[in-house]
């Protein structure tokens, strides 16, 4: 089964971009599941309801979410109810939304795991424990697991993929929007990249304009910041799941979105 996994989208420029792109993504890699991560897909921070709903117009089947999940109030309430979008699983128990959902294609069932890093992040427990604890809870449940890693530093991000390395599908970081050049497959079958980047605006800093990210460097004072619309890129992922629910290959991919 071949996974179609898709960065960080930025705000509406990265939504229509993706949008205008995934017909062709389609036929390059004819994905059997599609997961797209939407915490940055609502004015650049948070997801809502209504982005939500355009990312699966798309195509996602599960939409991954980050350390924005909580930025918009009014989304708390269709987190709790959402089958198929989910936050960091190890997140307070007691917050909106959850960590982790199953899904059946073609008769082979894939587990999508968010974690959250702790390295400059915060979350209420250690991705790795948490990590333990949902296999745990998976086996006989999923033919396959895929983790989204929403992480600061690339040297936790490398730790979880080891430390899972034969244990699940694939390990793929988001959170940085810069996609890094590490994507292979590990010596007991995970596919591993640090960061598959962002579907945004690359004429910018991470997807906002490039002017009041500057400003805000150079005097530490506060700045609006805003979409970027420049530019835009897809930016993801594409991996091929065998039978035994580990992976034959990654191919991390960039290209511009379509005119």
């Amino acid at each position: 089964m071949k996974l179609l996994f898709i960065g960080d989208v930025v705000g509406s420029p990265g939504r229509r971009g993706l949008a205008r792109t995934m017909p062709t993504l389609r036929d390059r890699f004819e994905p059997g599941l599609i997961v797209i991560n939407g915490e940055n897909s609502a004015g650049g921070m948070g997801i809502t309801e209504k982005t939500a709903g355009e990312l699966f117009e798309i195509g996602a089947d599960v939409i991954t979410l980050g350390n924005h999940t909580y930025r918009h109030r009014e989304v708390y309430e269709y987190l709790d109810r959402a089958e198929r979008v989910i936050r960091p699983a190890n997140y307070r128990r007691g917050n909106p939304g959850k960590g982790m959902v199953v899904v059946g294609k073609d008769d082979f069932m894939v587990a999508v795991l968010n974690l959250s890093g702790t390295v400059g992040l915060r979350a209420a427990r250690s991705p790795f424990d948490e990590a333990e604890s949902r296999l745990t809870e998976l086996e006989g449940q999923a033919d396959a697991i895929v983790v989204d890693f929403h992480a600061e530093v690339t040297s936790e991000k490398v730790a979880l993929g080891w430390y899972l390395d034969g244990r699940v599908a694939a390990v793929l970081g988001t959170h940085t929007h810069v996609p890094t050049a590490d994507g292979r497959v590990l010596p007991g079958g995970t596919a591993f990249i640090s960061d598959v980047g962002m579907t945004g605006a690359r004429d910018s800093v991470l997807g906002v304009r490039k002017e009041p990210a500057i400003e805000r460097m150079r005097t530490d004072m506060p700045v609006r910041f805003e979409t970027a619309t420049e530019d835009v890129w897809v930016m993801g992922a594409a991996v091929e799941i065998n039978s035994a629910g580990l992976a034959d290959s990654i191919e991390p991919f960039l290209v511009p979105a379509a005119a």
